[in-house]
């Protein structure tokens, strides 16, 4: 018997994309209903801990 339930399964595919849609349609509904200073906050954050992963990643062997 093989297993299906990897990468390779179009399945685990399509699921991957729905769950990345609707993370991606919260964060947007999310960002749109709060206050303009807490999104500024926000996006400015996003951006420092984008920078820390990629540093983070870098140093790993």
């Amino acid at each position: 018997m093989e297993d299906t339930h990897g990468p390779d399964d179009p399945r685990f595919l399509l699921v991957l994309i729905v769950g990345f849609l609707c993370a991606t349609v919260v964060c947007i509904v999310a960002l749109c209903r709060a206050h303009r200073t807490d999104t500024v906050a926000l996006v400015g954050e996003l951006a420092e801990l984008v920078s820390v992963f990629t540093r983070y990643r870098r140093k790993k062997p």
